[in-house]
């Protein structure tokens, strides 16, 4: 796991995570709109590492357990167990949600968008997880023809941090990536102020993880996005996001 920061270190702290298959570098545009006022600790998870210059550096993903045991390391060290907020996208906001369930460390705001909170059934994780996997290996391998295909910010976006972060870790990143997303459950609600985003495109799944943190957290703040895909808003609307998350955070 690696670290990059931006912005005043006197400032409040937002953390963020990026998602399966793409790079730190997705929230370059967010944290262009956002580092003169936070100070940005943008992360990257193992399995998806990229170096100074944008190239990948060989990595190996264990377990989102083992990304949050870092995290409250690095929190604990450089933060004294606090921050103000903290972002996850996708995997990143299955990351996130582990994390604030940590007692040793403090997050005053979480903003989960479109995170899986539930496990799967466990006669579905392995059929998933590889079928999963080729997609992410047939994008790798044949991204002129999805470009081609989808025609579509998003979806070049996607591809392009694909292409950038897929020889970190290889298929064996992205299995075990799956493994652990599918097989993870939030516990418990530590953080006071905890809201879930997800687009109108994967409500159907997305329903399920807010229903079930609503569970927990009958506090929690709900949105849904018009018109979005799974992570949508982020890559095509990062101006929004940061708008959202000012008045989150403050």
């Amino acid at each position: 796991m690696l670290f990059t920061t931006f912005g005043n270190p006197t400032h409040k702290t937002l953390m963020l995570i990026h998602g399966l298959g793409v790079s730190y570098q997705v929230f370059t545009p967010l944290i262009e709109h956002l580092q003169d006022r936070y100070h940005i600790i943008a992360v990257q998870v193992d399995g998806f590492l990229l170096d100074a210059e944008g190239k990948a550096i060989p990595s190996v993903f264990t377990s989102i357990d083992d990304q949050v045991d870092q995290l409250v390391e690095h929190i604990t060290s450089k933060y004294d167990g606090h921050i103000d907020a903290a972002y996850g996208l996708s995997m990143g906001g299955c990351i996130v949600a582990k994390l604030q369930e940590r007692a040793d460390i403090t997050i005053d705001h979480v903003i989960l968008d479109a995170a899986p909170l539930l496990p799967l059934p466990r006669w579905s994780i392995d059929p998933l997880r590889y079928y999963q996997s080729f997609n992410v290996w047939c994008s790798y391998h044949m991204s002129g023809f999805f470009k081609w295909l989808f025609r579509s910010h998003y979806f070049d976006t996607l591809l392009a941090e694909l292409a950038k972060v897929y020889p970190s870790g290889y298929g064996r990143a992205v299995r075990d990536a799956y493994k652990s997303i599918y097989t993870s459950r939030l516990e418990c609600v530590r953080s006071t102020d905890v809201h879930y985003w997800y687009g109108q495109h994967e409500a159907f799944v997305a329903k399920y993880m807010f229903r079930h943190l609503e569970s927990l957290a009958p506090h929690c703040h709900i949105t849904r996005f018009p018109r979005m895909q799974h992570g949508q808003l982020v890559i095509d609307h990062p101006d929004r996001v940061a708008e959202l998350l000012v008045e989150i955070i403050g």
